[in-house]
């Protein structure tokens, strides 16, 4: 199944543990297909860092290289524009590119716009709840 994860989803994986890290964990087993785009991979690094930065005595679930390791990366092409936030739009357009099935996050500006050309854009909860 091949879908685009949404960076807070990553940071609550890495952070938190949860339903977060369970699909972090298909990810990994390569149950699922995620793809990122440099622009995405760059967030999901800049948004750890900061993390740990904040809060250094919170100890790390999941390691991001072995995240970033088992998306795979593409690069975009498609322009959209279709957020509240524009910065989320390059999930979509990652999505888009990637011939996506869903988008997970947590996001709620990403969320409302609930699908997007087929693309449904889903909480991990849903998502987690739509494998069989």
């Amino acid at each position: 199944m091949r879908i685009v994860i949404d960076t807070n989803v990553v940071a609550s994986a890495i952070f938190f543990g949860g339903k977060p890290r369970e699909l972090l964990e298909l990810l990994m087993r390569r149950q699922v297909d995620a793809y990122a785009s440099p622009e995405i991979i760059s967030e999901y690094q800049e948004t750890c860092d900061e993390l740990i930065s904040r809060y250094p005595v919170k100890p790390v679930l999941l390691p991001l290289n072995q995240i970033i390791a088992a998306c795979r990366l593409i690069k975009t092409r498609s322009k959209i524009s279709v957020c509240r936030d524009p910065e989320d739009d390059k999930f979509i357009e990652c999505a888009v590119d990637a011939n996506c099935i869903y988008i997970v996050s947590g996001d709620k500006d990403l969320l409302s716009v609930k699908e997007y050309e087929g693309i449904q854009i889903v909480t991990v909860a849903d998502f987690l709840k739509s494998l069989p």
